[in-house]
Parts: structure tokens; sequence; C-alpha cells
């Protein structure tokens, strides 16, 4: 009965893979530029705004609506130069952070929010302003690269490290993680925007409910694949049939569009020196360095840890001394999904939600995984601080469409080198 329950399961996977491949180019939207201009509550309408390439070609322009509300297509993913004009802002009206020129970078599929904070000019005019933006100096750029990339890198190693402590353990590599990351990310919008609820609460349920998918998912799939003895090649495979599937499910309830949580989608930014930061990146930066602390802390120092440890090194003598080894493969199953839950949150913050926004960092959540080393938490950070690093500095010389390229050229010139990852131990093999 079970085995023609999953052949039925696998059929209509099928079926619904079909539809999805047809829909995913009629529902899916293409890559924006959009943003909101306010004077405190009221918005500015009739501000002019343009787009160009990083080689400095024209995109487009547009300009404010009576809500203050504009957009820009974009031909595709990769870092634009959005400026805005500043004579055509109303009197009394100016640009409070000075920085008239902004470089944001547009992920797959993504309509990208750019913010220009405005305020008060008591009194000035906007003849008074500056006949053209100030474009930004090396070291904004330099300086804007480097804070992203740290903060993306961080994003990726809370993925990493569920894929490492389950890899770790059951030796699986799991293809349908990143759709765990957009799950906590679908999960999030649907209290946030859709229910009502504060953006934070809903992240703390997002990640709750995370949790108990991968203990669930385990108990009732994985760890039934594992009991019959399924050979990693075959379960690996079955993950990324259940990736397709899942990620077309998504496709069907959530659409292709790209949308932002309700609240801190457009915040202004703080100058630190010569980096310009949201508040709210900073607040996500904390929230993932306590994360990853407190987990790496816990399989170090705690008994849990430690016996997690033990399975992972080796199942049968972890059993053979009295450890309960389906219980702790559950329990890091469990950290596992509500990792890749709180990665899904931040990374709706980041650049709001989509479909397949946990898809689109997968092969870096691997690669980060390879590097650092895989079955090691603390490679899983070093992976993905390198990773994360590389993907956004590699701008400065390469087009933003070979960035991933670029990233995964790296992997392939450590890993001739030292083909362990960075803090992997060799292993004999025969």
């Amino acid at each position: 009965m079970r085995r023609a329950v999953i052949m039925l399961t696998a059929f209509l996977a099928c079926v619904m893979l079909s539809f999805g491949i047809g829909a995913t180019s009629a529902w899916a939207e293409g890559e924006a530029l959009q943003g909101t201009l306010k004077n405190g509550d009221a918005p500015v309408a009739g501000v002019k705004i343009k787009a160009f390439t990083q080689d400095g070609a024209p995109v487009g322009e547009a300009a404010s609506d009576a809500q203050g509300k504009w957009s820009i297509p974009v031909p595709g993913p990769g870092t634009y130069r959005v400026d805005l004009d500043q004579t055509s802002l109303p009197a009394g009206v100016t640009l409070t952070n000075n920085r008239p020129s902004l470089t944001p970078q547009v992920a797959d599929g993504q309509a990208r929010n750019v913010l220009f904070p405005l305020g008060g000019a008591g009194g000035a005019t906007g003849q008074n302003q500056p006949n053209a933006p100030k474009a930004p100096s090396e070291l904004d750029r330099y300086a804007d690269l480097l804070y992203s990339g740290l903060h993306f890198a961080l994003i990726i190693a809370l993925a990493a490290l569920g894929v490492s402590l389950i890899f770790g353990t059951t030796g699986l590599t799991n293809f349908a993680h990143g759709e765990l990351v957009t799950f906590g990310a679908l999960i999030t919008f649907l209290f946030n925007v859709t229910i009502g609820l504060p953006l934070v609460l809903s992240g703390l349920i997002a990640v709750v409910i995370g949790g108990l998918l991968g203990y669930t998912q385990d108990r009732a799939f994985w760890g039934w694949l594992r009991r019959r003895r399924t050979n990693m090649v075959t379960t690996m495979i079955i993950s990324i049939g259940l990736s397709l599937a899942v990620r077309y499910i998504f496709l069907y309830f959530f659409g292709g569009e790209t949308r932002a949580f309700a609240q801190y989608n457009g915040q202004p930014g703080h100058q630190y020196g010569p980096f310009l930061i949201a508040p709210k990146n900073l607040v996500c930066d904390v929230i993932a360095i306590v994360a990853i602390v407190a987990v790496s802390w816990a399989l170090l120092g705690t008994r849990l840890g430690k016996a997690t440890r033990a399975v992972a090194d080796n199942p049968a003598l972890a059993a053979a001394s009295g450890i309960n080894v389906d219980r702790i493969i559950r329990l890091v199953w469990t950290i596992g999904g509500a990792l890749a839950a709180l990665a899904g949150v931040l990374l709706g913050t980041y650049q709001n939600v989509g479909y397949q926004m946990g898809f689109q960092i997968l092969l870096l959540v691997f690669a980060a995984v390879t590097l650092g080393g895989f079955g090691t938490a603390w490679g899983a950070l070093v992976g993905s601080l390198v990773i994360g690093l590389f993907v956004q500095l590699s701008t400065l010389w390469i087009p933003s469409e070979l960035k991933t390229v670029g990233a995964l050229a790296v992997l392939i010139v450590i890993l001739l080198f030292r083909p362990q990852g960075i803090l992997g131990r060799r292993t004999r093999i025969g």
C-alpha cells in the first residue's frame, strides 16, 4: 500500500511539474527597479528617476506618480546605477542623505526596492539643488559591496549550516533544502502581510514551523527511506524531484512575482564611516551571528552536541554505546529546518520574497559547504564568507551576470589543492 502511495505521489509530482514548466514563463515577472518617494508621510510626485548599467548605458527612466511610486524595468539581473534628478524635487524638499546616485543589485526575478530618503529643506527650492547627481565614489562602491558581501554571506551560512549538519549525520545531499529557505520566507509573508501580524512575530512563527517541518519530514519520509536502507544516490535523486515538486507548488499558490514584507521594506540607510547600512540589515546580521554561534556552541559544549558528533563520526558505534541515532538525526533535521526558515526570513527582508528564492541561492549554499568542508559547522561559516564576499566584490572586475560563475571557479581552484575543503579532514577511500 505504501509503495502504491509513493508511486501515485511521484506521478502527481510529474504532472504538476509538467504544468509548472509551462506556467513559469507565463507567471514569472521580470526584473525591475522600483521605489516610493515620501516627504514624511506625504507622497512626492513628479520626481524624475533614471537607471543606467554599470557601463553607463541608459536603461530607462520614470517619474513618481501621485502616490510617490516609480518603477523601471531592467533587462536582467545585475548591478545598476539609479540617479534621482534633484532639480525635479518640489520646493522645500531635499534628499536627506546627500546620495542622489545609488548602485543597487537586482537578483534573478527580483523587483528591487531603491530608497531615496526625502525631507524638508528649510525653505530651499528645487532650483537651488545641484544640476546633476553626485556619482558614488570608488570608496563608497567598495564599502557597499564589502558590506553586502558580508551580509549575504551570513544568510548563506545559516542555510549552509543546516545542509552541513544533515549531511554529516545522514550522508544525504539534500537538494530540497532550498525549498525550506523559501518556505520560511513564504510563511513569514503569510503571517505578516496576509494575516497582519508584526514581521518579528511572523518570523519567529516561521522559524518554529520550519523546525517542525524538518522534524516531520524526517519522521514521515526520510527516516522511512533510511530504515529501508535506500542508497544515497537514490535518496539524492528523490530530493531533486521533491525540490521541483515543492517549488511549483509555491509557484501555484504564491505566483511568480516578488513581493515585500509589510514592514522594513523601504528603510533609509545610516552612514557608518564609508558604509551606508539600513538598521534592519544590522539587526539581521546580529540575529544570524547569534544563531550560528549558538548552534556551533551547542555542538561543541553540550551532551546532545557530543552525541550528534558521535553519530556523524560512526552511527553504528554511537548506537552500540547507547545513543538513540534516530532521535539525534531528527533533532538535526529540526535544527536544519529552523535555520533554513530563518535564512528565508532574513533573505526576504534583504531582497523581497519569491517562489524560487531558495533555489537561487542553493548552488552557492552547496559551494560554501563544499569549500568549508562537508559536515563541519565552522567550515560552513568560513565557506559562506568566502563565497559571499567573492560574489559581491567580483562585480568590480567581471559583469554581474557572471559573479556566480566566478564563485564556482574559485571553488574548483581551491578544491584542486585541498579536496577536503578549508576545514575538512582528509578521509581514506578504499
